[in-house]
């Protein structure tokens, strides 16, 4: 069905087709609109779930936790410090292995206190255990959070899922959107290790050094086998539904001089930045990470490679731009942009290209950079 809505209001048409059993919430700017909503299809009983409306969104996660021990589907959302406060408890969800989905709306971290737009919150979760999925259009933050429910509750993965979409510039924004009745393209959940009454057994006990480090390998190879498990579902979801999704989004990247590398709607401001480009003579194209978590592998053998972050790592660098070049072994041009909400144009990223100096970092609006 055809619609026009925001990117909040997409994710909670998501959830309530997933019907998940638990949804534990919290409000936080700019998040808020996504647990509203769903409560509003609580009250309406469009939607058949045990809402719970918890104090704090340490006990959101917590609660998700204790749900989906017991084997049932369960869904939160939140937004930078919120996040933050959540750490202890998204740490523990990865490593029991259980398959939560959350959405988090990414906003900057104070002080100064700032509601607007930055990665720095999402990426402060990168070492946890969750996959990380990074949307660009309220169509996609809608399709992302149907899949993310079959991909986490997979039994090669069994990991929780972060659906990330840019507070306000995606979250806020009207953009048409294209619903669907998923049949059972969410098949029902299964856990192995589910709580079991009738049959009691140890759950999160200590582990000594001889045993300890299994648990982290065992996520790690889940993370791994996440690979075909995300490309198969995106390739049923695209035959199913006929939207098309990858690791990445390629923009003209094929016969590309140079690729802007991004995530979240910085991808799609490059892609107006590659058509000006072009016009000019340029060989320019844009390649948006979708998935971050697990890292995909790019192509960039032989071309010029510009990163934009929304994020930073004080004393190492922008975490997209150093996962590239690790992962790659390529020389990158490395722009740190639109922290906080700060205004980035598509005539900016074009700039970016254009001024690039291969193998530096730069700060827009600082003096002395781009």
């Amino acid at each position: 069905m055809l619609t026009v809505s925001t990117g909040n209001k997409a994710v909670a048409m998501a959830v309530r087709q997933a019907k998940p059993a638990v949804v534990a919430a919290y409000p936080i700017t700019p998040q808020t609109e996504i647990v509203e909503s769903i409560a509003d299809y609580v009250t309406a009983k469009e939607l058949s779930t045990r809402y719970i409306a918890v104090e704090s969104e340490h006990s959101a996660m917590a609660a998700c936790i204790g749900a989906s021990a017991t084997g049932v589907r369960t869904f939160t959302a939140t937004s930078s410090h919120g996040l933050l406060y959540m750490h202890e408890m998204t740490n523990f969800a990865a490593g029991a292995r259980l398959p939560i989905v959350m959405a988090n709306v990414n906003r900057s971290l104070g002080p100064g206190w700032n509601i607007w737009a930055e990665h720095t919150d999402a990426m402060q979760e990168r070492d946890t255990g969750w996959l990380q999925v990074y949307v660009a259009t309220v169509q996609e933050a809608y399709d992302a959070t149907l899949m993310a429910f079959r991909i986490a509750e997979h039994n090669d993965v069994l990991l929780p899922v972060m659906i990330n979409l840019d507070g306000f510039l995606l979250s806020h924004i009207m953009q048409p959107l294209d619903t669907t009745d998923p049949g059972d393209f969410i098949p029902p959940i299964h856990l192995p290790h589910a709580i079991d009454v009738s049959n009691p057994k140890g759950y999160g006990g200590l582990t000594g050094p001889e045993e300890h480090f299994k648990f982290k390998w065992d996520i790690e190879r889940s993370m791994r086998d996440s690979v075909k498990v995300i490309e198969e579902t995106q390739a049923e979801f695209s035959r199913r539904f006929g939207r098309k999704y990858g690791f990445t989004e390629d923009y003209w990247c094929e016969d590309a001089d140079v690729v802007i590398l991004s995530l979240g709607t910085f991808g799609k401001e490059s892609e107006v930045a590659v058509d000006n480009l072009r016009r000019e003579g340029i060989r320019a194209g844009s390649m948006r990470v979708r998935w971050f978590r697990p890292f995909p592998h790019l192509d960039l053998k032989g071309r010029d490679v510009v990163v934009l972050d929304r994020d930073y790592s004080f004393g190492f660098g922008g975490v997209l731009a150093k996962s590239i070049e690790a992962k790659n072994k390529v020389d990158i041009y490395s722009v740190i942009a639109g922290l906080g909400g700060q205004e980035v144009t598509y005539d900016d990223i074009a700039g970016f290209v254009k001024q690039r100096r291969m193998g530096e970092e730069s700060w827009f609006g600082v003096s002395g950079n781009v």
